[in-house]
């Protein structure tokens, strides 16, 4: 079996005992990469996030979508809830989910190195 897909993600053979946990980054949505790369530069707390997202994107983060798919995140086994205090998480990447972010960036970095660099460059 080739061991990644068409678009460079690493595959891993399929275990019918295995959790639904994605093994690629196309099965999260865009927001949930956005999520995870964060994370994998620091573990931090939702409104943290929250911050970085709505600057990222220049708008506001509702907290149900933020918290849910943090949610979802823990239940694929991407990302690690530790509790700080009664009112405060720590979110935190998995070695899975640390993997997903690598696979995704190294796949876009090679899709930008075979693009060139401006139309003039293409017609040489």
């Amino acid at each position: 079996m080739n061991d990644s897909d068409t678009r460079g993600n690493q595959r891993t053979p399929s275990d019918d005992s295995s959790t639904a946990s994605p093994t690629h980054a196309t099965d999260l949505t865009a927001f949930q990469r956005d999520l995870l790369a964060l994370l994998t530069e620091d573990a931090d707390y939702g409104l943290g996030l929250k911050d970085h997202l709505e600057s990222y994107y220049g708008e506001d983060i509702n907290h149900g979508r933020l918290y849910h798919n943090l949610d979802q995140l823990v239940e694929r086994e991407l990302v690690e809830k530790v509790a700080l205090d009664k009112r405060t998480n720590e979110y935190r990447p998995t070695a899975e989910g640390r993997a997903i972010v690598r696979n995704r960036a190294q796949w876009l970095l090679a899709k930008l190195d075979l693009e060139p660099a401006t139309p003039e460059a293409a017609d040489d």
